[in-house]
């Protein structure tokens, strides 16, 4: 009869107090682990793809912008110049960037009883924060822009049901407009409701994409993206072209104190407090998304999710 195990997991290095305090002393070192827990996080990254530079707590953009030339393709003949078209623009919109923070404090006596561990919670729960106040804004922003609605073909019960209805809606907003919906958010009760139907029915993929199998979020099945955030919180999922729908826009401020890793947009500070037997922690995020395309999102109602 075989056994099972349970693997225990291990305690990270043997950090001693005086290297945990050398660590707080770096906001680099400090901003590298931050990085790490908020690495793929923002659900607001996700579906707005696009990368905006805000200069001066702000940033001016083109939104309702035609996809499509305004003339058509002519036959050319050998040798002949290529006819040229005006390329159209949207209307300029205007977003200012809001800075968005969070400060704890890590005490002598906190690093001396519990060490290394206290200092990742601390920052992990800094780092959860920020991610659920941007994504939350984030999630809000694309609700009030993506005004558009359509109905589900059928009640949500069976993968057919749910493919005619994404396949349908996909097609009709491509017309005319370019726009590729490829990309489903749920709220995660629904979420956890179609996924269950997927799996009832036998629609998911047997390796690699299957959600059941891996756990990775986001999943492909159905010939579709999907996706799920705590932060959105309507009932209707929201079928979004996210190459098209829009980015998020963020300032640098320069704050000789605050620090980023990599591609990471969320800047950490770590100040000895003076006279204190203390650090100062502090994670922010200075940003704004902007939505450029609202036609690049339907919300679908009537599924019965």
């Amino acid at each position: 009869m075989s056994s099972y195990t349970y693997p225990v997991a291990r305690p990270e290095g043997t950090l001693t107090t005086e290297q945990i305090h050398l660590l707080l002393s770096n906001p680099r070192v400090v901003a590298k682990r931050m990085a790490t827990l908020a690495d793929q996080k923002f659900i607001a990254d996700y579906l707005l793809t696009g990368r905006y530079v805000a200069q001066g707590g702000g940033i001016f953009y083109e939104t309702g912008e035609e996809i499509f030339a305004a003339d058509s393709p002519e036959a050319v003949t050998p040798g002949s110049a290529y006819p040229k078209t005006v390329l159209t623009a949207g209307e300029i919109a205007a977003a200012k960037t809001s800075k968005r923070g969070i400060g704890t404090d890590i005490t002598d006596e906190k690093i001396s009883r519990e060490g290394i561990a206290f200092v990742n919670k601390g920052l992990a729960k800094l780092s959860n924060s920020v991610i659920k106040d941007v994504d939350s804004i984030a999630m809000a922003v694309i609700a009030s822009k993506v005004t558009s609605t359509a109905a589900a073909s059928a009640a949500w019960t069976t993968p057919g049901a749910v493919l005619e209805t994404l396949v349908t809606l996909q097609g009709e907003r491509a017309e005319g407009t370019g726009i590729d919906l490829e990309t489903v958010v749920l709220k995660p009760a629904k979420f956890a409701k179609l996924v269950g139907i997927l799996v009832d029915k036998g629609a998911l993929p047997r390796e690699q994409a299957n959600i059941v199998l891996t756990g990775n979020l986001p999943f492909n099945a159905l010939g579709f993206t999907w996706a799920t955030s705590p932060n959105y919180a309507s009932d209707n999922p929201l079928f979004l072209d996210r190459e098209q729908l829009g980015g998020m826009a963020d300032e640098k401020i320069a704050s000789p104190e605050f620090a980023s890793y990599g591609q990471s947009n969320v800047e950490v500070s770590s100040e000895r407090a003076k006279g204190l037997d203390k650090y100062e922690l502090r994670a922010r995020r200075v940003t704004v998304p902007v939505v450029t395309e609202p036609l690049a999102g339907v919300a679908i109602t009537g599924t019965g999710l």
